[in-house]
């Protein structure tokens, strides 16, 4: 018999089991679905398919940051508010406005300048941020090629962008000013890029290469 690996019929199987929006309250907490896909399944498939022998070096998602710049804050203030709401319903959590850390005098940017905004999520919001981002915005992006299996960075994170927020259906189009551009980057506690390759294509995510 050969050598079990982490497969995506294998892990469909598992997934089929729970509907997609599911949750499951173990000791008064409540977990997402790919949260329980992660403990149940993903976790022990990776520690074979990559030769681990401590449970301790079996990569793993430690948060979620996603960020959206608003130029037109230079001009407009007010602009930055509405957008720090869309980026809110996207993440399900509050979004924070990100101020510049230095000043650009060519762009009439000062130190300490409103300039965008960000959310940074964790645990069950991370994960539940995560699987709409795989099985509904993904899909939605026009002309979706999948993604680069370049954007990782030494550490194992993974970063990427979306050029229209728009594919995440917690955005009206009829009610914001412009469609933006949204950056991911996937903070991962693992040994190496391969090891976050392959953790990422455990829950799906359409990786190239």
């Amino acid at each position: 018999m050969p050598k079990e690996t982490m497969t995506e019929t294998t892990v469909k199987k598992t997934a089929a089991k729970k509907p997609a929006a599911a949750t499951k309250k173990v000791e008064g907490q409540v977990f997402s679905h790919y949260q329980n896909m992660y403990r149940d399944t993903v976790h022990a498939h990776l520690m074979k398919e990559l030769g681990l022998k401590n449970v301790h070096e079996v990569p793993k998602i430690k948060k979620i940051v996603l960020n959206m710049g608003v130029v037109e804050a230079v001009t407009d203030n007010k602009i930055l508010n509405s957008v720090q709401e869309e980026l809110s319903l996207i993440a399900g959590q509050k979004a924070v406005q990100t101020r510049a850390k230095k000043s650009i005098a060519g762009f009439k940017i000062r130190q300490g300048m409103k300039l965008g905004v960000k959310v940074t999520l964790r645990k069950r919001r991370m994960y539940e941020f995560l699987e709409r981002l795989v099985n509904i915005a993904l899909p939605r992006v026009r002309d979706f090629r999948g993604l680069s299996p370049r954007s990782f960075d030494p550490q194992g994170n993974y970063s990427f962008g979306i050029k229209e927020h728009i594919v995440f259906p917690e955005i009206n189009y009829d009610a914001i000013s412009k469609i933006r551009g949204l950056d991911v980057t996937i903070c991962i506690e693992s040994g190496s890029k391969e090891h976050s390759l392959a953790l990422l294509k455990a829950f799906y995510m359409p990786i190239g290469g």
